[in-house]
């Protein structure tokens, strides 16, 4: 339905009209294919939406697990593998999928990362041409199902900690796999309760007595259904979603795999017992590896975006057809979507979702040129990884927020479990925690932004970080980390104070950026200024990182907050002109000012914004609210959930 036109004659504005199908062509962009094929398998198996409810865990699993198979069987979940084992050869795809596969059921989804992001993406970046051939083609079906098994139970986000070892026997030619402790037993494994049949397990190796670090060994589970001897299995039982996957944890008493074993891209053991590595230092082997990994950051962010738009999708239209109090004596009640208490809890939602949307299309396009081949420069994969971290960090926030106000804005009916609230809230809250603690991301990503990505970046632990960064001049820190000479700029934009809070449009993204790009750049430089401060005071170096850590967050996520307002302006700026391009515009703007307006504190105690200023950016927010309102059921339609993915009949009829 395209909204009708309509002009304010006191502004001369002009409500722009928006082409919902073309709309949807932008955001589905070069992915259109895949994105259908997709929603036409979430249709085939709408069902399981009911099913989540009504069926035991155990039955549930296992209907989860069909629908992985089926899926699989229509090309969906093997766009990222080659060719020449039944996959589609494109990564790009492969997460396009991905994010719209979270339209459904997000056990559904998170069983087919583990199965084929994790699990499959582990054997394909980690492992070399044997397991290619001897694994892939199973497991891209699907006839092979696996488990990804890094997380311990006293080790989360420390990977480099974690207590596994793997010791070579050159006597048999094998690794022998041990747990010591209860804190070193693989926990949270997805797959691991019921299905997997095959485990890429990340151990310690040991070669004659010498530790070499962290490294992934394919080791087999289950034969036949039967867990093998050795191999110590519990169920991690109910969760407060995901209930269709089947999280285990896993010990291992002496198991013995062969030495081919090895995931041995990055490194390897001959048969006499000599380590190999084509990357002489183990911390950058380390970092090498875990950076192959990280399309499951990119996955997750953009199943985040996904979540919110179900989320919304689902207030939005209930705000249009549900009525509460009459404005006026003898009036009809009034639609809650034109309460402007309403339009401020959901509109900017939208606005934000959209430019997250953006920011993902962007990181995803990164990882394409990265892992094709396209781009195979080593600073590109760590701008992506820092990328990945915090474009996951942000979308995932913003699905756990966004999922708990659009229930709200639903009222009762938004908690009862039969509209999808319930499973979206319960299913996606993890998000947060997975593939990354969130906290932890932000620290990868200030630790890129403190180093610029540089070659050292591999080699620095958190201590090492702030060694690094004190060993230079702030000033130094501020041109390494300036590529575009980004406060130059903003001072170039920023004449003086309040003269220039007078002159600057508030809708020019100019203004909006440059506001963006000085926060960043102050908290970098008030990061690199206390870092040095501590360490001249001859303080341990841990120590003051710990009391700079909110800062270091906070320098972390403005960081993150100006990549996605380019990436939103920048996709604006490429529609041709028409409806679509100024209503995305409206979004824009809505976006960039809300995100000001809710740092406002920090813009006003750094002299960049006036209290008058302050005030009329929240009123212009209040108007762009009341612009967008009326175009906004057409603008979450263009996201294209499939309306059965709706079940809400209490909210939508």
């Amino acid at each position: 339905m395209a909204t009708s036109n309509a002009t304010t004659p006191a502004s001369g504005y002009v409500q722009p009209e928006i082409d919902v199908p073309a709309l949807t062509e932008v955001l589905d962009g070069e992915y259109a294919g895949i994105r259908d094929l997709v929603r036409t398998n979430l249709v085939t198996h709408s069902s399981v939406l009911e099913e989540a409810d009504e069926l035991g865990v155990d039955a549930f699993r296992e209907r989860v697990r069909e629908i992985v198979v089926a899926m699989a069987a229509t090309g969906q979940t093997g766009m990222g593998f080659p060719r020449e084992y039944g996959g589609g050869g494109d990564v790009g795809a492969s997460i396009a999928a991905f994010e719209t596969l979270a339209f459904g059921d997000l056990s559904v989804l998170v069983k087919t990362g583990v199965q084929f992001g994790l699990f499959g993406g582990a054997i394909l970046h980690l492992g070399t041409e044997r397991h290619h051939a001897a694994h892939l083609p199973d497991l891209i079906t699907g006839r092979l199902m696996g488990c990804f098994a890094m997380t311990e139970t006293g080790h989360g986000s420390n990977v480099q900690a974690l207590g596994t070892v793997a010791r070579y026997d050159a006597g048999t030619r094998e690794f022998v796999l041990t747990t010591p402790d209860d804190g070193a037993r693989k926990d949270y494994i997805g797959n691991a309760a019921r299905h997997a049949e095959l485990g890429v397990v990340f151990a310690q190796l040991e070669v004659n007595g010498t530790s070499e670090g962290v490294h992934a060994f394919l080791v087999p589970l289950r034969s036949g259904g039967r867990v093998l001897p050795g191999v110590h299995i519990e169920d991690d039982g109910r969760k407060m979603g995901l209930n269709g996957v089947d999280n285990g944890r896993i010990r291992f008493d002496g198991v013995r795999v062969p030495r081919e074993a090895l995931l041995n891209r990055f490194a390897d053991v001959t048969p006499e017992g000599a380590y190999t590595s084509p990357i002489e230092n183990p911390n950058r082997r380390f970092f090498t590896m875990l950076g192959t990994l990280v399309q499951g950051r990119v996955s997750v962010g953009g199943a985040g975006v996904g979540v919110a738009k179900v989320a919304l999708t689902l207030a939005v239209k209930y705000a249009v057809r549900r009525r509460q109090f009459e404005a006026n004596p003898g009036a009809e009640e009034q639609l809650l979507l034109d309460y402007g208490l309403h339009q401020r809890r959901l509109l900017p939602l939208v606005a934000r979702t959209y430019a997250l949307h953006f920011a993902q299309d962007v990181v995803r396009a990164q990882l394409h040129e990265v892992f094709s081949g396209t781009e195979d420069d080593p600073q590109a994969r760590r701008r992506l990884e820092s990328r990945a971290a915090g474009t996951k960090a942000l979308g995932t926030w913003h699905a756990t927020r966004t999922v708990q106000e659009c229930r709200e804005a639903c009222g009762g009916a938004g908690y009862l479990a039969v509209n999808r609230f319930a499973a979206l809230k319960g299913d996606s809250d993890v998000f947060t925690t997975f593939e990354g603690d969130n906290h932890v991301l932000l620290q990868l990503v200030a630790k890129g932004l403190l180093t610029d990505h540089a070659s050292e970046f591999e080699d620095l632990d958190q201590l090492g970080t702030v060694r690094y960064v004190t060993g230079l001049a702030v000033e130094t820190v501020m041109e390494r980390t300036s590529a575009h000479k980004l406060l130059e700029r903003v001072r170039d934009l920023l004449p003086g104070g309040d003269e220039w809070d007078r002159e600057a449009g508030l809708l020019d993204p100019e203004y909006q950026l440059a506001m963006v790009r000085y926060r960043e750049e102050h908290m970098l430089a008030g990061v690199a200024r206390r870092l040095k401060r501590g360490i001249d005071q001859k303080r341990d170096p841990g120590t003051v990182f710990s009391q700079v850590q909110d800062h270091v967050i906070a320098l972390a996520r403005a960081h993150v907050e100006r990549l996605v307002l380019e990436a939103f302006v920048d996709g604006v700026r490429a529609l041709p002109e028409g409806g679509n391009k100024a209503a995305l515009g409206l979004l824009c703007d809505l976006f960039a000012l809300s995100t000001i307006e809710a740092d406002r504190a920090w813009f006003m105690e750094h002299g960049r914004l006036t209290v008058q200023r302050s005030k009329a950016i929240t009123r212009e927010v209040n108007d762009l609210c009341r612009k967008v309102r009326p175009l906004a059921a057409d603008l979450v339609d263009a996201w294209g959930v499939p309306p059965e993915m709706l079940r809400a009949p209490d909210l939508l009829g």
